[in-house]
C-alpha cells in the first residue's frame, strides 16, 4: 500500500529501497478527498496510468476533474479484484464526503486498512475480527491532544467521532478484537503533533502476544513483510450491517502520513 498524497518521484524512491519497482502498481484505490491523502494523485496516475477507483461522492469533492485521472467508481460492500487480490471497501466514520476503510483478500489471507476513522464501528470491529494483518491508526494520545497547543475546535474535531482513533481507541479494539491468527499490526498515522512512536509502542508492546507489532514512520518507508494464513481460519464473509452514515503470501509496503 502506498499513500498518493506524496509524489510519485518519493513514492518510487521508498519502492526502490525495499526492492520493489513502481511499475508492480496496479491500481490505486482512494480512501477520502483530504489533501494528505491525495496530493500525489495527478501526477502518480500520469506516470503510471492505472485505474484509480473512488467513489462519485469523493471525486465530486476534489479539485481534479474526472479526466485527469480516469477514475473507475466503486460502491460500499462491493468486491473489486485486481490481478490475485479482492479488495472490498467498507464506510467508515470520517469527516470527508464519502470515506471508506478497505480489506484486501488474497485466497486464505486478509488485509485491513483502517486509518483515518473516528469511531469503533461495526464495519471496523468485525473487519478487524477476520484480518491476517492489518494498518490500524493510532492518530492521538488523549493527554498530549489535551494540553497541546491546538485550538479547541481541531481538538474537538480529531477526537469527536469524526476525525481520528486515539491510542487508547485502537489499544481497545486490539485487546477486545484481535483474532488469534493476527500476526502482524501495523500502527499507523500517528500525529506529530500528538503523539510519539515510544508510547504506542510501550502501550501495544505490552499486550502483542503472538501478534509483531510495526510502528509506521511518518517519513520513511516501513519494511516490507510476509502475511501468511490458512483456510481453517475462521473468516466469514464480510457483510452489510446497518451502520448509520455519518498457506497464501501477501507481501506489503507501507508509509502514511498524519496530519
Amino acid at each position: 500500500m502506498i499513500d498518493a498524497g506524496i509524489s510519485h518521484r518519493e513514492t518510487d524512491k521508498r519502492l526502490k529501497r525495499l526492492g520493489l519497482s513502481i511499475k508492480k502498481i496496479k491500481a490505486i484505490f482512494i480512501t477520502h478527498e483530504h489533501a494528505d491523502h491525495i496530493n500525489g494523485l495527478h501526477k502518480l496516475y500520469k506516470k503510471l496510468q492505472v485505474p484509480v477507483y473512488i467513489t462519485r461522492a469523493t471525486l465530486g469533492n476534489m479539485r481534479l476533474s474526472g479526466s485527469e485521472i480516469n477514475p473507475i467508481p466503486f460502491q460500499a460492500y462491493e468486491t473489486i479484484s485486481v490481478g490475485n487480490l479482492t479488495i472490498t471497501a467498507l464506510p467508515k466514520f470520517h469527516d470527508a464526503a464519502d470515506p471508506h476503510s478497505f480489506v484486501i483478500e488474497n485466497n486464505a489471507v486478509r488485509v485491513g486498512v483502517f486509518t483515518d476513522t473516528g469511531r469503533l464501528c461495526d464495519h471496523l470491529i468485525k473487519s478487524f475480527a477476520q484480518c491476517h494483518a492489518a494498518f490500524l491508526e493510532a492518530n492521538y494520545d488523549e493527554v498530549m491532544l489535551e494540553t497541546g497547543s491546538y485550538p479547541i475546535h481541531l481538538k474537538e474535531r480529531i477526537r469527536k467521532g469524526f476525525g481520528h482513533l486515539s491510542n487508547k481507541e485502537a489499544l481497545q479494539l486490539f485487546l477486545n478484537h484481535r483474532p488469534s491468527f493476527m500476526s502482524h499490526l501495523i500502527l499507523s498515522h500517528l500525529s506529530a503533533n500528538n503523539n510519539t512512536p515510544e508510547i504506542v509502542e510501550e502501550l501495544f508492546s505490552a499486550v502483542a502476544g503472538n501478534t509483531e507489532i510495526v510502528i509506521a514512520s511518518r517519513r520513511n518507508e516501513t519494511a516490507v513483510y510476509q502475511i501468511t494464513g490458512s483456510p481453517s481460519d475462521p473468516v466469514s464473509k464480510l457483510v452489510n450491517p446497518v451502520v448509520k452514515k455519518g498457506q497464501a503470501q501477501l507481501s506489503l509496503f507501507d508509509q502514511l502520513l498524519a496530519r
